[in-house]
């Protein structure tokens, strides 16, 4: 994290953990700190011989001094001397050099809390702060620019989340955004990597306006060491977070103040009219959805955890589906919690941090997420008494959408590096408003390809500007907003690599039961945790099943710890006619929504096609 300062170097505040250092000037202070404050996500070396993917584990002592590096040194800004200079020029005319960091003692905690209106220091420590009017993904002023390399490789079209503008007009964009930037006296700046697999990895650099958003990247993605760092060299994509500045919406292919802009041939982001720190990480997730194909790794919106004999979980699913309350078990590892990469190694995470909803935390229902918000952790949007400086998780009158986000070290048991074998179990997880859908059934691989490109969930309220209640939605291989390919290249990726590497898929709602949104209740969480335990066991491979009808599940007559009458969805509906109408309703809106995707063949003589349409909804 850096940022630019115009003021005296004396002034500079050192970190209070540690005595000042005395020093004349900012390089001298770099020269004297650099080995003992660098910013680096925690590294473990491996012995002579071992895989990339040998599991090491941080033991306790190990994870207190990573931890104090994050809470203390690794949070501190990097205040580079560029200022405006870092982003002026034309990078596609001219190789930039990598200039010289120097690092100040100043936290973007505290910097948040001098320059940032709103931004308090919660009773845990946490940074808790505003996004401004925007507290959500703004999906509908996401463009792309579609040139020669772009146009026959993206999805464009009918469903496709990739709104084509031009380079011209993102050349205009960014002018913009730059010209912002240049005109502050302060700018930070990210250099950090994305994706564990050192084979893999992604250099990115990150403007930005806001302390705030320093701080948030810095935990998002992974942090360089030291010697990292001043090695960084040209990154291999850049974001210009001028959010605080609107674009001009008279401008063409504007449609309204915002606009979230994305070159790939230029390798650049640009952010205009938002201050929603979200669209930062999904940004680059979309650039990993569009780089990773290409080298024939299938990047995942998914949890990944790992178990202490070395089973692998993915957890595929939407905001508000429960990907990061279930991926993080206390009973096993977790490799993350919201993004990863399937390669010929096995799984790797692609950020340093987790991204956790905090609306009705408790530490009660997941301590370990509860416990992971204290000093270093940034708090979105949240609402907190202003003297005693408790947050009140309950509390949506900012948004519901309420978030965390803080380094994967603060999990105990997040396993370090983030890499993992290839998963044994795939789980879709659907948040189910229509209440039809079983708890847990397992798929075939026709099935897993159907549903994993249907993508059905509830959009929970507030994850998306403008949704205001839960509504059933559709979002190919469950995220549909971030991939830049057609659905049906990642679902033919998934398909092999289950194959090869011998992984069952399992469909899990964790929405509503006895009825739909409004009339039933949703699945009680310790019945999921008991359903998911049984997946990560193996025992429900060797249960009996029942298959339904219409989506042809096949459902569990028994799980371990959960009320045998709720496996079968028809069971709690007290009107049964209801629940076949409800069923057959929903079944339509499936076959709809895959009409869009009928028509395309996958494989050599499209039999996987044939496959994946045979496997839906019959009625």
């Amino acid at each position: 994290m850096a940022s630019h300062r115009t003021e005296n170097v004396n002034e500079i505040c050192h970190d209070d953990s540690a005595a000042p250092v005395k020093a004349q000037t900012i390089d001298e202070l770099h020269s004297l700190q650099k080995e003992k404050s660098a910013p680096n996500s925690p590294r473990i070396k491996q012995k002579a011989g071992d895989g990339l993917f040998t599991s090491a584990i941080l033991d306790q002592e190990d994870r207190q001094k990573q931890q104090l590096k994050s809470i203390s040194a690794s949070l501190a800004s990097l205040t580079r001397e560029r200022g405006p200079k870092v982003v002026k020029g034309d990078p596609s005319t001219k190789k930039p050099e990598s200039p010289k960091a120097a690092i100040s003692h100043r936290p973007s905690d505290e910097q948040a809390i001098k320059y940032e209106k709103g931004s308090f220091i919660t009773s845990s420590g946490a940074l808790a702060t505003l996004s401004g009017a925007k507290t959500g993904r703004s999906p509908k002023d996401k463009r792309v620019v579609k040139d020669k390399s772009t146009e026959d490789d993206l999805w464009w079209g009918k469903g496709s989340p990739n709104i084509e503008m031009d380079e011209h007009t993102f050349t205009v964009n960014r002018e913009r955004a730059v010209d912002y930037l240049n005109s502050l006296d302060k700018v930070y700046v990210n250099d950090q990597f994305l994706n564990w697999d050192p084979e893999h990895q992604i250099k990115v650099r990150i403007v930005s306006a806001r302390a705030y958003h320093s701080l948030f990247m810095h935990n998002m993605c992974i942090r360089p060491t030291a010697e990292e760092l001043e090695n960084f060299g040209t990154p291999d994509f850049t974001i210009y977070n001028a959010g605080q500045f609107p674009c001009n919406r008279y401008t063409h292919y504007m449609t309204s103040s915002t606009s979230i802009d994305i070159n790939l041939s230029r390798k650049e982001m640009v952010i205009l009219g938002t201050q929603y720190a979200g669209e930062m990480k999904k940004g680059l997730f979309g650039l990993m959805h569009y780089l990773m194909p290409k080298r024939q790794i299938l990047s995942l919106h998914s949890g990944c955890n790992m178990g202490k004999d070395g089973d692998v979980a993915l957890f595929f699913g939407l905001s508000g589906t429960g990907k990061t309350t279930l991926s993080t078990d206390q009973n096993r590892y977790l490799i993350g919690d919201d993004e990863h990469c399937w390669s010929e190694n096995g799984v790797s995470n692609i950020e340093g941090d987790c991204y956790a909803k905090c609306i009705d935390l408790s530490k009660e229902r997941e301590p370990e997420i509860f416990n992971a918000i204290k000093f270093g952790t940034v708090l979105e949007n949240v609402v907190f008494d202003e003297h005693a400086r408790e947050v009140d998780y309950t509390d949506k009158s900012v948004t519901e959408n309420t978030r965390a986000a803080y380094p994967i070290e603060y999990i105990p048991n997040a396993k370090i590096p983030c890499v993992s074998p290839h998963p044994k179990n795939v789980i879709l997880l659907s948040c189910d408003a229509f209440g039809v859908l079983p708890p847990v059934s397992k798929l075939n691989l026709g099935q897993t390809m159907y549903h994993f490109i249907s993508g059905y969930t509830a959009l929970v309220a507030g994850t998306v500007e403008g949704v205001k209640e839960p509504t059933a939605t559709f979002s190919a291989c469950f995220g549909a907003a971030f991939i830049m390919l057609h659905p049906t290249k990642y679902a033919a990726m998934l398909a092999e690599k289950m194959q090869q590497y011998g992984a069952t898929a399992w469909l899990v709602n964790t929405g509503w039961s006895g009825g739909s949104y409004g009339s039933g209740s949703r699945i009680k969480l310790p019945y999921t945790r008991k359903v998911i335990d049984a997946i990560h066991s193996g025992s429900l491979l060797n249960a009996s099943y029942t298959k339904t009808e219409v989506f042809g599940l096949e459902i569990p007559n028994e799980v371990e710890g959960v009320p045998s009458e709720i496996l079968h969805p028809m069971n709690p509906w007290s009107d049964k006619q209801s629940y076949k109408d409800t069923l057959l309703k929903l079944a339509g809106l499936f076959k709809k929504n895959f009409d869009v995707f009928a028509n395309y063949s996958i494989g050599k003589d499209s039999s996987l096609t044939e496959e994946i349409l045979a496997a839906g909804p019959i009625f």
